[in-house]
Parts: C-alpha cells; sequence; structure tokens
C-alpha cells in the first residue's frame, strides 16, 4: 500500500533540523482518503505522546494532490519554497513547496 508516518528529514534542508510528516501511497489507493485519515492519526500521535511541538511536510510544487491532504490537514503553507538539495538543479522538481503546523493549530481544529 505504501507508508504515512514521521521522518527526520536530511539535514541540509533550509528549515531543519526538523520532524517531517510524510505519505507515499501505491496509486491504486490514491483518492480513497487514506493519506488525509492515516496523517490524522500520525499527527495526533506526534502532538499528543511525543509532544512535539512544530511538524513539517513538503512536496514538489506541482504535487497538487499531496498539498490538498496538507490543507485537510490544517497544514499552512509558509509560502518559503526551497529547492530540495537532493534533486539535480536543473530537474523540474526540484523546487518544494514547505507547510508547517503547530501543535497549538492542531488543538485548534481538533
Amino acid at each position: 500500500m505504501g507508508f504515512i508516518g514521521l521522518h527526520e528529514p536530511i539535514k541540509t534542508l533550509p528549515f531543519s533540523p526538523c520532524v517531517e510528516i510524510g505519505w507515499r501511497l501505491a496509486k491504486q489507493f490514491w483518492h480513497k482518503g487514506y493519506a488525509t485519515e492515516a496523517a490524522r492519526e500520525a499527527l495526533n500521535f506526534a502532538f499528543q505522546h511525543l509532544q512535539f511541538l512544530k511538524l513539517y511536510s513538503f512536496t514538489t510544487v506541482d504535487n497538487v494532490r499531496s498539498r490538498a491532504v496538507m490543507e485537510r490537514l490544517n497544514m499552512v503553507n509558509t509560502n518559503e519554497n526551497f529547492a530540495h538539495p537532493l534533486v539535480p538543479l536543473d530537474h523540474t522538481l526540484r523546487e518544494h513547496v514547505l507547510y508547517v503546523l503547530s501543535k497549538e493549530q492542531w488543538n485548534k481544529y481538533n
């Protein structure tokens, strides 16, 4: 099916150190609500049990499906796009959009 969960990304990202929430699902599992539902549980665990104060998520600018999940989770676009250091300089997927969610925001909506 894929995975949904928390991850500590590489240290060379402009906003590191941080914890990311992310998902990668096989195409046959898209559009079924699995990413949003499981991510909500991961966020709840991160904020309520692990006591994280902030979580990030990022994707390529054109990945509207993942961005829609981030927005359904009430994550906020920071408007601080960045060039992902692991993507080649001339690649069309190099530019990434960055979303963030604080524990305070999570508690407000949940």
